[in-house]
């Protein structure tokens, strides 16, 4: 089975940056795409950022032109840059991996979460 190990979180005052890290082990198909969601306390989880294999990116409009997602296919690994940083990104940062199989067949990981906390 996938695991996915996130790293990287903090606190930082607003304005700020972090960079995010996850690292897929075990994989033995294709990982598909891979997506950051954020959880804050009393809300439900968002997608905040997704990139494809092939480096197509998506986000949620609350975090454009401050967050970045990339990935390295070589290593497994996804990362989420994030710039300017605000009070209300404050939230439990959980790593997604969808893995493809030969027969077409979608499985869904994640991470244990990591915590991003920014003050004002």
């Amino acid at each position: 089975q996938v695991q996915l190990v996130e790293s990287g979180g903090g606190l930082v005052q607003a304005g700020g940056s972090l960079r995010l890290s996850c690292a897929a082990s075990r994989v033995i198909f294709s990982i598909d795409t891979m997506n950051w969601y954020r959880q804050a306390p009393g809300k439900r989880r968002e997608l905040v950022a997704a990139v494809t294999r092939d480096g197509t990116t998506n986000y949620v409009d609350s975090v454009k032109g401050r967050f970045t997602i990339s990935r390295d296919n070589a290593k497994d690994t996804v990362y989420l840059q994030m710039n300017s940083l605000k009070p209300e990104d404050t939230a439990v940062y959980y790593c997604h991996a969808q893995v493809v199989d030969p027969f077409r067949r979608e499985y869904d990981y994640w991470g244990q979460g990591t915590q991003v906390t920014v003050s004002s």
